[in-house]
Order: C-alpha cells, then sequence, then structure tokens
C-alpha cells in the first residue's frame, strides 16, 4: 500500500478535526499537530485554512457519496430495492462510533452567506446525493423520478437533523417506512 501524500494526510486530519469540532472551532495548530506536520509543510499545500475547508468539504463528499452509493448498491438488488436500501445506509451511518451529523449541513450553518464558496460546496453535495436518488427512481421507472428524489431526499434529510440533534439512531428506519409510501406510490402509475 502506498503511503499517503502529506496533502491526504492533512485533509484526512482536518477532516476528521472539522467534523468532530466544526469549522471555525479547530484551528490550524491542532491540525498541524494531528496531521504532525510543519505549518510550512501545511501552507505549501494550502495557501489558507478556507483552501483546506474546501478541500476536505470535497474529500468528505466523495467519501460520502462513493460510501452510500456502494452500500445501496450491495444491500439492493434491483433499483426499486436500492430506494429502499437508501435507508439503511443511511441507519449504518448514523450508528457509526463518528457520527456527528452532516458535515454538510453543519458547514453551511458555519458559512451561512449562498456566495460562499464552502457553502457552494455544501449545496453542490446535497444536490449529488439528490441526482443519484433521482437516477435510481429513473433506473426503477418511478412515475416522476425527480419528485421521488425530492421527497426521499427530504425525509432523509430530516432523518439526518433528527439523529443529530435528537441522538435518535433509529430516525433511518422511521424514515425508511415514510420513504416507502412514497416510493409505493410513484410505482403504480
Amino acid at each position: 500500500m502506498p503511503a499517503i501524500s502529506k496533502r491526504e494526510q492533512i485533509i484526512s486530519h482536518a477532516l476528521t478535526l472539522f467534523y468532530q469540532h466544526g469549522f471555525n472551532a479547530t484551528g490550524i495548530d491542532k491540525i498541524i499537530k494531528d496531521a504532525g506536520v510543519s505549518k510550512k509543510t501545511l501552507y505549501n499545500h494550502f495557501h489558507s485554512k478556507d483552501e483546506l475547508i474546501l478541500a476536505t468539504l470535497r474529500k468528505r463528499d466523495e467519501l460520502f457519496r462513493n460510501n452510500l452509493m456502494r452500500e445501496t448498491e450491495r444491500l439492493g438488488h434491483t433499483p426499486r430495492e436500492r430506494l429502499s436500501t437508501l435507508f439503511d445506509a443511511v441507519h449504518a451511518w448514523f450508528n457509526e462510533a463518528t457520527f456527528s451529523g452532516c458535515m454538510f449541513i453543519n458547514a453551511s450553518a458555519e458559512f451561512s452567506e449562498l456566495e460562499n464558496p464552502n457553502h457552494l460546496v455544501c449545496a453542490e453535495h446535497k444536490r449529488l446525493v439528490r441526482d443519484y436518488i433521482k437516477s435510481l427512481a429513473q433506473q426503477a421507472n418511478a412515475s416522476d423520478p425527480e419528485e421521488l428524489a425530492n421527497q426521499l431526499n427530504l425525509i432523509i434529510e430530516g432523518a439526518i437533523v433528527n439523529a443529530h440533534v435528537e441522538g435518535n439512531k433509529d430516525a433511518a428506519k422511521r424514515a425508511k417506512v415514510m420513504g416507502e409510501v412514497f416510493i409505493n406510490m410513484a410505482m403504480k402509475d
């Protein structure tokens, strides 16, 4: 297994710290210490903390969506099943020991201006997840794949907030029951 680059090492440690403690609350010195790099090394790879934040958000997007797709497809054998197993994949995420809510919801709260580059990356992540759900709905021949994707995505987003804010590790199970109603309605036509 090849060694990871210093850049990836910094991103990996920063991602963990930002996810656990927040972006504004996590200082560069803490990232440097945890990553085991010098300040010069960090700034050779990232010109600012904002640039590092963008890199960590992009990395989290890649990791999260790849895992969501892999788990959804592992658990569901047909497109119809995959619409339902989305909730099972989300349930597994809620029950990870490191679950601290959605990094993109958290980041968009810290960077609330709609034109802020960090906020834009968060919005893009949410759109890409919704696009994945839409592709599953299209494959399942839903009567209106875009509407079904919007409905399921909204239910999942609510479950994420419920799991994080209230500590409800079973929020995705309840969300799945609600999602099935919309899935069944979309498959009737």
